[in-house]
């Protein structure tokens, strides 16, 4: 997808369906501002929206990979007011995230649940073909590890947002987004994989 800003209209139409679901959001920002330059819509504010008009089951979110500087003194306290689960980056730094995924999974139960991946998660090293890349983010084996451990949940659509090929002459960041696309229609219900 483009910017961060379609998730808006998406779980718009899946809460539509399925009422408010569950959301494993992977993502350097949590993305609950309230405005920007004036406008309430954004890509750093989707999540803000969602909750506004009810489309998360606020219990069944969970933030992974969060960082990078702020303007608030405590910028995830919104996210922990409504109940998010956020897990900044420096608690995955040097670990496997097979582990946190397991916790995921029985926090999601067998519920709907939205997977949005944000490719400025993943270390720049790696990804830097995004608009507002930050520092000491997650590296692609932790991402595969959180698509995958996604495998057995309920989920009922996915995204991943923000790859601008445009800032990575390599090629590597849309190589990474595309990979953890097809990673993602694996795990979705009734795909059999090998």
């Amino acid at each position: 997808g483009g910017d961060h800003t379609i998730t808006y209209p998406i779980l718009q139409a899946v809460a539509e369906k399925h009422g408010p679901v569950g959301l494993v959001h992977v993502d350097a920002h949590t993305d609950t501002g309230d405005r920007a330059l004036g406008e309430k819509i954004y890509h750093g504010t989707p999540f803000r929206r969602c909750v506004e008009e009810g489309l998360l089951d606020c219990s069944r979110v969970v933030q992974i990979g969060i960082r990078g500087s702020s303007y608030d003194p405590d910028p995830y306290e919104y996210c922990r007011d409504q109940g998010f689960r956020v897990v900044p980056a420096e608690e995955c730094w040097r670990k496997s995230l097979v582990p946190l995924m397991g916790e995921v999974r029985k926090q999601m139960g067998n519920k709907p649940v939205y997977i949005s991946f944000d490719i400025d998660a993943l270390d720049p090293a790696y990804a830097p073909g995004t608009g507002t890349p930050e520092i000491a983010g997650l590296t692609p084996a932790q991402a595969l590890e959180i698509v995958r451990g996604c495998k057995g949940l309920n989920v009922v659509g996915c995204d991943l947002v923000e790859v601008a090929p445009m800032y990575d002459v390599s090629g590597n960041t849309a190589l990474l987004g595309a990979n953890l696309l097809f990673e993602m229609l694996c795990v979705l219900p009734r795909v059999t994989t090998m």
